[in-house]
């Protein structure tokens, strides 16, 4: 098992997404002293369940504990949350019927990161791969783009993509890579998507690296009608997932 490091978790969405699971302890909440709603009374109902006292403070401290952020009157300290290894999620694909795996090569703006996480658990994805390098934090940022998903999702971070591709290629895990020049589109028919899948993100401007795109069983697009050449990674994200998920259950 590894650890991700403690974060500071603001905005109503995410300090009730983690006080709900329960995945992650929590070691201090934060509320703006004189906020009352329904939402903060949630919070305030959630946290008592937990055991956790709030401590209500003037905005001045909210702002420097968020570092500036959106806070909503609300924020929390989350402590380490256990993420698997790679090696246990290789074992783990042994158990699991048509997982999907995720890979981001070179993600590295927070807020796509957290959009991101956001649709991998709206799609069931299984878990989310990153490169040690050239890849965003799971900061307070990203978390809060996320919407709590990132409390609930796997985020593992691996020294070589390409290598991790390898591998799960080894363990019977099919790579598809989204690359806006592919002539095959990713509702074009001819792409078997039942199985064991992993689907492979390039980062924002680049897209996909040399290595990582060679390692890939195919190479999809997005086909797109409009003047726009490309889109931003989360939403491409977005609809890559949507459309695998809807071919699948489409052929069953």
């Amino acid at each position: 098992m590894t650890l991700e490091e403690a974060e500071v978790v603001f905005g109503f969405n995410p300090v009730l997404a983690v006080l709900a699971d329960g995945a992650r302890s929590v070691e201090s909440l934060l509320m703006l002293q004189g906020a009352r709603s329904g939402r903060t009374r949630e919070v305030e109902r959630l946290a008592g369940e937990r055991g956790i006292r709030p401590r209500f403070v003037e905005r001045y401290l909210l702002d420097r504990f968020t570092e500036g952020g959106v806070h909503q009157g609300v924020a929390l300290r989350v402590g380490v949350r256990v993420q698997p290894t790679w090696e246990m999620l290789l074992d783990r694909l042994e158990d699991r019927i048509d997982p999907v795996l995720l890979l981001l090569d070179g993600v590295e703006d927070p807020r796509n990161l957290g959009a991101i996480l956001r649709s991998a658990e709206a799609f069931g994805v299984e878990a989310v791969i990153l490169p040690r390098d050239r890849s965003a934090p799971l900061s307070s940022v990203a978390v809060k783009a996320s919407a709590g998903a990132a409390g609930r999702m796997d985020t593992l971070r691996v020294t070589n993509l390409a290598r991790a591709i390898t591998e799960l290629k080894d363990h019977g895990v099919r790579v598809l890579g989204l690359d806006g020049e592919a002539a095959m589109t990713i509702d074009g028919g001819q792409e078997d998507w039942q199985g064991a899948v992993a689907l492979v993100m390039g980062g924002e401007g680049q897209g996909l690296r040399r290595l990582t795109r060679e390692r890939c069983d195919a190479l999809l697009s997005i086909p797109m009608t409009g003047g726009v050449g490309s889109l931003n990674v989360a939403t491409a994200t977005g609809i890559a997932l949507y459309e695998l998920r809807r071919r699948r259950a489409a052929s069953r």
